[in-house]
Formats: C-alpha cells, sequence, structure tokens
C-alpha cells in the first residue's frame, strides 16, 4: 500500500535503494532510469550492514542522483529510520519523509477490525518484540502490556512471543485473551490467524519463522462476531 507521494516520487528516482519487504510489484512504480540496488535486512539471514546503506544514501545524492529509499510499512516505527536520517543530516544532504501504512493499520484492515473501540479500548500502543540482539527486550513495562484494555501491537515478535505471552500470564493478562497473526500483510499470500494469546504462543513455539508478520492482542483482536480461525 503507497501513497500517491510515494508513487511520485519512485517515478522520479535515479537510484532506489529497496527492502526485501518492499519488492516486487512495488518497484514497478519505478520509472527505467531507475537504478534498483536491494539493501534488505532480515532476522536470521545474510543482510546489508546498516553502515553500508548508510554510505550508499550519502554517495549517491552527493553525485547529484534523486534517491529513494524504499521500506515496507512506516520506516518511523521500528524501521531504523533515524540511523539514515542521522547520516544523511551529518552529510548535510537534505531529505524529504513519505510516510507509509504502518502494518498495525494493513494487519487490522485485512482482517476487518479497528484498532480502537470507546470505552473497551482506547488505547494502541506499538511495542517490539525483539532488541538490538534479537531477543526480546529486558525493560519492558509489563503493566502495560498485560493491560485488557489496550490494542497491543508486537513487531518482530514471532521468535519471542513464546515468552511474551508466559510474563503476560504471570502480569494477569487471561491466555483466552483474543489475539491476531498477520503474516505477510499487504501480500498476495497475506495468512491471518484468529487465536489467543496461548495458542498463538504455542503455535510460534512449534513454528519455523519464514515469512515476516506481526502481532496484535487484546479485546479487539478477533474480526467482530468471528470466533478463531485462520484464513
Amino acid at each position: 500500500m503507497l501513497t500517491l507521494k510515494a508513487v511520485r516520487r519512485l517515478a522520479q528516482a535515479d537510484v532506489v535503494l529497496f527492502d526485501d519487504l518492499a519488492s516486487g510489484p512495488v518497484l514497478d512504480h519505478a520509472g527505467a532510469q531507475a537504478e534498483l540496488i536491494s539493501v534488505g535486512k532480515r532476522a536470521g539471514r545474510p543482510s546489508a550492514r546498516q553502515e553500508h546503506v548508510n554510505e550508499l544514501l550519502v554517495s549517491h545524492a552527493q553525485a547529484g542522483r534523486r534517491v529513494v529509499r524504499l521500506k515496507s510499512g512506516d520506516a518511523g516505527i521500528f524501521g531504523r529510520l533515524e540511523e539514515e536520517l542521522v547520516a544523511l543530516t551529518q552529510a548535510g544532504i537534505p531529505f524529504e519523509i513519505v510516510p507509509g501504512v504502518t502494518s498495525a493499520s494493513a494487519a487490522a484492515a485485512a482482517a476487518g477490525i479497528p484498532l480502537t473501540r470507546r470505552l473497551t479500548s482506547r488505547r494502541v500502543q506499538f511495542v517490539t518484540g525483539a532488541d538490538v540482539t534479537g531477543h526480546l527486550p529486558e525493560d519492558i513495562n509489563w503493566a502495560a502490556l498485560a493491560d485488557p484494555a489496550v490494542t497491543t501491537v508486537v513487531f518482530m515478535g514471532q521468535r519471542s512471543f513464546p515468552r511474551l505471552a508466559e510474563e503476560l500470564r504471570a502480569h494477569g493478562l487471561p491466555s483466552e485473551t483474543p489475539a491476531l497473526f498477520a503474516e505477510a500483510v499487504g501480500h498476495p499470500h497475506q495468512r491471518l490467524v484468529r487465536t489467543t494469546i496461548g495458542e498463538l504462543a504455542q503455535m510460534m513455539a512449534d513454528a519455523k519463522v519464514v515469512q515476516p508478520g506481526i502481532i496484535l492482542y487484546g479485546p479487539l483482536a478477533f474480526q467482530i462476531g468471528a470466533e478463531p480461525q485462520t484464513v
């Protein structure tokens, strides 16, 4: 899902530095003149170093090229946006941020649910399931994450969710709390699993993580009027 501004910028670009999750049909919007360079970063796989990505951004811009750094979702939400802005700022290169559609909104829309509801879910919180080491962060506000009246969205949390769910239950959140797992959201092969945090934790413990996914839990995680299911 792209904004019209993002499509225009792709068409104007001389260079497109793109992530794995922003490849495929999205790149069809790039002009014929554009040089396409893959700089994807995926957990557990050989990936471009952030320093190398920064160097490419700076060097192509200093050469007078119009550069698009293409990411999936919204780069401002756990998308390493700041590291790249720092590199550009230090090099004196002007930039424009074109906001994307966060996978949290995309997943909720695909599942046919809202992220908020008056009286029962008046707050949304975005958290990461992986720190710089790839493990669950240690400095978590468990009271906030175990709040039953909040929609919680967990980015990059497939590997750590079994432990996360264990801690949530220990802090008072019932195992039956609705949960939604959205895999490859926005792509033709997306998969939505409507379940509970207890069942999802077991599924994640048994599964081999292949596709990127996002987890939502809280009172709105089931489709309105629906039972837990996979679609």
